[in-house]
This record gives structure tokens, C-alpha cells and sequence, in this order.
């Protein structure tokens, strides 16, 4: 039994013209109003009619980010039975949404299709370079397809000569984060602002290589890690070693205050705002001002309190990435700060998104800059060196509070095992 054949496709703009090219007016000019079509777009029929009138496929699906009321009289047009998939796009070249649109159409698919029975085909000619080049990723990786574009009214196969999967992931294993080797070339010591964080791993380097270069940017950072792995002070590291060093550091812990509480933490209030407000108080923003906020634990904040935090971390017209624009618990007179942010969590922010937890656009404004700290398991060369600094740092305490009869302590000599060795 032959393979049901799926075509897959964007409605691009040549597509929607040559629709509205074959109407009568009004009708032309009504589907022109809501394409937001100007000028002409490619030959007729376009892209999409000249595949379906040459090519054999058992079901079509179309992805579209246009007005829904150009859908059904789209599908008319073309003559065969198909589904389009509405979908939100930021922009015609935003790659991670146009990703996120396009996997999800096709991770759908593939929950309701019996993938051995039927043949996955896309088709590259509708949309922009952009939605080409996502097609390419996800239909020679995750989503095994056969390409088509069409070609002077011809619909051309097309073989893209390489495998993402087979070709390509396989070098990566061999020789990971090639490209950020030159990060671990200096020991953390070696690095200004660094000189806390103790470790000669490579993990820990290209850690601190990474959160080094993330310093010289004036962009929001976010900081992934398990509990322990050092976020705060690896937060603490990237503003010593930025030209805000200055300025002041502040941290807040946003899961350690009552979620009624935090917006007035962060913002600050008016006297008389609320119950027991009996000064004008300034926020974390403020006292951050010319320095670095610290938000420790973000990912414990509700969807409301995200909601505020989207909005001041988008710069107002005309400023820099740093300004802040916000309004204090009771006041109608908005404050404005420069504050570089650093946000932390030990939570996966993607499944906190999936399952509606944390908001998409949220984090990609914190994301600027991403890093992930490995857990100790990961960097098992530099437990005897943690060992050394932690027991250094008990004797300069004990010895600083002059405890009667202290000597300063050391570790006995011992082989240390690895966990692969247990």
C-alpha cells in the first residue's frame, strides 16, 4: 500500500496575490485590504496552486500568519481540500517564532499520523528566506521530509545534499563547543571579577568564559542551574567584571517574598499605598540604579508579576537596553533607572512554558545571554579544590573571632575517586 503523502507549506504573499488577481472587484480589493498586499508578488498561479496541480498528495496542510478571513476563500481558490493552521509569528524573519509555529504544526502531525504509512513533503517556495531555512532544520532533523519548491511553473523535488543527523550532530559529539574552546583557555583567578569562583575544570571554565564575555555586554542574563551550583555568585562575578562595577549589586530572592509583596520589593511605593505604609520606600530598581539587579529564584514568580516584568524590561522609545520605566505601589508619576538585569532559576523554564507556567516572551527577554552552570557531578576535578577553599575560609573566620585554643585545620592526605571509579 502506497505512503500517504502530507504536503506541508506556509501561504505565502505570491500565493494570496495571485488568489486575489483571479477575483472580480470588490471581492479583489477586499482580499488585497486584508493580505495588506502592495505591488505584484511572482507569477500566477503561484506557488502553492502550481504544486497542487502537479503534484499527488493525500492530505495539505497550510500554516498562516494572515487575517482568518482570507482562509476559506483561499482554500476555494485552490480547489482541493486542505487545513490551514493559524499561527502567530513576531515577524516574517523571527526565526524563534516562526520555529516554535512550524515545529508545532509538524510535532501535531506526527501525534496523528502513523509516520511508517505516510511520506512527510515540504514544500520551501511560499514565505520568506526565513521560513525556508526553518523548513530545512526541522525536515532534516526532527521531522524526516521530502522537499519540493516550484520553478517556472514547474514543481522541482529538491535534495538538499547534507543530514543534520547523521552528518552533522555526530562532529558535534566528537568535538563539543569547538567554537567556545578559546572560553576555558583562562583559569577563573585569571579573570577580573572571576577570582571567587574556585575551579580548573573545563566545565567551570567555559562557564566563567562565557558569563566573561556576557559582562562586557550591557544585556540581561539569565543564569540555569541545580541548587548549589553557584548562580548568585556567578551574578555577583559578571557585575565586577562589568563597567557597572561601581554601581550597586542588588539581590533579590523572589521566591523568599510574598508574591503580594514582591511588586512593592521591586518597585518601591508611595506613603499611604497600602496598609502600614507609612514612608515613601524606594525598590530594588531604584537602589539598583547604575548598577546590577539580582533576580534570584524568578521562576517562582506568578503570571501577573511577569506580566510587570515584561513591560519594564522593555526599554522606552529611543533609549538604551539598560533603562527602566516603571511606576511605584501608589504613585501616578513614573521613575526612571538604568539597572542591567541578571535573573536566576534552578527551574526548566521551556517545560514552565509548555505548561503555561512562564511566559515565552519573558523569557526570551531575559535571555540575552544564557548560562548554564554545571552541577558538581559534572566537574569532579575541582572537589578538592572547593575542599581547600572552604576549609582556607573556616580558619580565617575562626581564627579573625580569635576562638580560644583555635589551630587552623587541614585536610589529611587522601586519594580522591572520581564517580566513575565507584
Amino acid at each position: 500500500m502506497p505512503a500517504k503523502r502530507i504536503l506541508v507549506s506556509w501561504i505565502g504573499h505570491a500565493d494570496l496575490s495571485a488568489m486575489a488577481e483571479d477575483q472580480k472587484e470588490p471581492e479583489r480589493n477586499r482580499l488585497i485590504g486584508l493580505a495588506k498586499l502592495g505591488g505584484k508578488y511572482g507569477e500566477r498561479p503561484g506557488p502553492l496552486k502550481t504544486a497542487l496541480s502537479q503534484g499527488e498528495f493525500d492530505q495539505i496542510h497550510l500554516l498562516s500568519d494572515y487575517d482568518r478571513g482570507l482562509h476559506d476563500p483561499f482554500l476555494r481558490w485552490l480547489e482541493v481540500p486542505g487545513t490551514i493552521h493559524p499561527v502567530h509569528i513576531a515577524a516574517p524573519i523571527d526565526y524563534p517564532s516562526i520555529f516554535r509555529a512550524a515545529d508545532k504544526v509538524l510535532d501535531e502531525l506526527g501525534r496523528t499520523t502513523n509516520n511508517s504509512e505516510s511520506e512527510l513533503c515540504i514544500l520551501l517556495s511560499p514565505g520568506t528566506p526565513a521560513m525556508t531555512a526553518i523548513w530545512v532544520l526541522l525536515g532534516k532533523s526532527r521531522y524526516p521530509a521530502t522537499f519540493y519548491q516550484t520553478h517556472r511553473g514547474k514543481l522541482v523535488p529538491t535534495e538538499i545534499p547534507y543530514d543534520l543527523v547523521d552528518d552533522y550532530v555526530p562532529q558535534l559529539l566528537r568535538d563539543p563547543d569547538r567554537h567556545l574552546q578559546h572560553l576555558a583557555a583562562k583559569s577563573p583567578g585569571e579573570l577580573e571579577g572571576f577570582g571567587d569562583i574556585v575551579g580548573e575544570s573545563e566545565a567551570i571554565r567555559l562557564a566563567v568564559g562565557k558569563a566573561q564575555k556576557g559582562a562586557l555586554r550591557d544585556v540581561n542574563v539569565l543564569i540555569l542551574g541545580e541548587t548549589g551550583t553557584g548562580k548568585e555568585m556567578f551574578a555577583q562575578a559578571i557585575h565586577k567584571a562589568s563597567y557597572r562595577k561601581k554601581g550597586r549589586f542588588e539581590a533579590v530572592n523572589c521566591a523568599a517574598i510574598p508574591k503580594e509583596l514582591l511588586e512593592a520589593e521591586l518597585f518601591g511605593y508611595k506613603k499611604g499605598a497600602f496598609t502600614g505604609a507609612q514612608a515613601d520606600r524606594l525598590g530594588a530598581f531604584r537602589r539598583a540604579d547604575g548598577g546590577t539587579l539580582f533576580l534570584d529564584e524568578l521562576g517562582e514568580c506568578d503570571l501577573v508579576m511577569q506580566v510587570k516584568l515584561l513591560r519594564i524590561l522593555q526599554p522606552p522609545s529611543g533609549k538604551g537596553p539598560c533603562c527602566r520605566e516603571f511606576y511605584p505601589v501608589g504613585s501616578d508619576e513614573p521613575v526612571i533607572c538604568d539597572v542591567r538585569i541578571i535573573a536566576a532559576t534552578n527551574c526548566d523554564l521551556l517545560e514552565a512554558i509548555s505548561e503555561g507556567r512562564f511566559r515565552e516572551d519573558l523569557y526570551y527577554r531575559l535571555a540575552s545571554v544564557t548560562l548554564k552552570l554545571p552541577p558538581l557531578r559534572e566537574r569532579t576535578k575541582d572537589i578538592p579544590l572547593l575542599a581547600e577553599a572552604l576549609l582556607k575560609r573556616i580558619n580565617e573566620e575562626l581564627r579573625d573571632q580569635k576562638e580560644p585554643g583555635y589551630r587552623d585545620k587541614q585536610i589529611s592526605k587522601f586519594r580522591f575517586r572520581t564517580f566513575e571509579e565507584r
